[in-house]
């Protein structure tokens, strides 16, 4: 009942982010994003992850999100405010070539995980293709 006085904004602003918290810069990612397993902030994929996830148009940044958490709302504190913080680890080859692999996630874990590729372009391509291909694929029941 005492939520029945709120606009449905009010409410987002209390309970969830708003689209200010896809306003990313690099340095912000790097800070908010834990790397671990093959990867440190100060690692090149850091960078070059920040960079890409960076140029995406908002609404990638909201499919990237839904892919890494299920969820295409961050909560309050952006990324900084997951709860298990998002980590991004090496994801170890497959035999295939890296730039044939895609990132994956273990959404209930905010995981992701990055071939060690060789650049930003292949990153971003790799990247939007992997969440293109899961877009949709997962809902909260």
């Amino acid at each position: 009942a005492a939520l029945a006085a709120l606009s449905v904004e009010e409410v987002q602003a209390l309970f969830g982010s708003d689209d200010s918290s896809f306003d990313w810069t690099p340095q912000g990612l790097i800070q908010a994003l834990r790397f671990e397993h093959g990867y440190t902030s100060a690692s090149p994929m850091a960078s070059m992850l920040a960079e890409a996830l960076c140029s995406l148009p908002r609404d990638m940044k909201r499919k990237f999100v839904s892919f890494c958490t299920g969820c295409p709302r961050l909560p309050v504190g952006g990324f900084g405010g997951l709860r298990p913080a998002m980590t991004v680890v090496k994801k170890e080859s497959s035999g295939a070539p890296i730039h044939q692999q895609l990132p994956s996630v273990m959404t209930c874990q905010n995981y992701l995980k990055v071939p060690q590729y060789d650049s930003v372009e292949v990153l971003l391509d790799r990247l939007i293709m992997a969440i293109n291909e899961a877009d949709g694929s997962f809902y909260l029941s």
